[in-house]
């Protein structure tokens, strides 16, 4: 087994070039036209914080279009650095898999994957006791996910999530949850209205550890299912 070959799954150059330009494009574009159509906005017989809005008309031309483009457009960078912080790489091997985000890494033993699929967006791998050692939404071309796993003789799961039927709504009290329980649940709730998904992934390795695999819909609800012997 050569387990110095590495195929890496990365987003393709042309998506990260788009995101590099096309944010402090937007931005720009975007603010310069809100500038063009403040006067008008503040003609409205109510507007909210128009204090923002008359700022856009203070400085004198044509310093004010170049400052509001600039500033747009630093904004838009912005957004680009944090999306590229997000940005999910994946280094699949004989003997292991990294997953890359946000300056980090975390390495999943081969002997440890039972199976690898996609759930939408979400690219996960199921460990020895059906557990998901890992759940991690992307924007990685799904082909180029299942060539990189099959590749390395890893089981991809065609089909997707084999346990699907097996997830039930979390809803509080349940006495089939562990003690517990609950209260990560609904501190996970609240990560997840408040979009920090940093804190909702560490949640979710603590219900993990309970024995418990949690998913989400597109509702913010969260589903579970037992993945070890009860």
């Amino acid at each position: 087994m050569d387990t110095r070959r590495t195929t890496v799954v990365a987003e393709p150059a042309w998506q990260v070039s788009l995101i590099w330009v096309g944010f402090p494009v937007v931005g720009g574009v975007g603010l310069w036209l809100l500038k063009l159509a403040a006067k008008w906005i503040l003609s409205l017989p109510f507007v909210p914080f128009d204090g923002p809005l008359r700022l856009l008309n203070v400085v004198p031309e044509p310093w004010g279009t170049v400052g509001v483009i600039a500033i747009g457009a630093v904004l838009g960078l912005v957004v680009s650095f944090i999306a590229a912080h997000e940005r999910l790489s994946v280094a699949v091997r004989d003997d292991n898999a990294v997953f890359y985000r946000g300056g980090k890494s975390r390495t999943f033993d081969r002997t440890k994957i039972s199976g690898v699929f996609l759930d939408g967006k979400d690219l996960v791998l199921l460990g020895l006791h059906s557990e998901e050692l890992a759940r991690d939404k992307s924007d990685l071309i799904a082909e180029n996910i299942a060539n990189a796993f099959q590749s390395h003789g890893y089981p991809w799961l065609e089909d997707g999530d084999p346990h699907r039927a097996d997830y039930r709504r979390w809803i509080e009290g349940n006495p089939e949850l562990p003690q517990g329980a609950d209260q990560i649940f609904k501190a996970r709730a609240e990560a997840l209205r408040n979009l920090d998904q940093e804190d909702a992934a560490e949640l979710r390795e603590e219900l993990t550890r309970m024995g418990l695999a949690v998913r989400e819909d597109k509702k913010k609800r969260q589903f579970w299912r037992h993945t070890t012997p009860r």
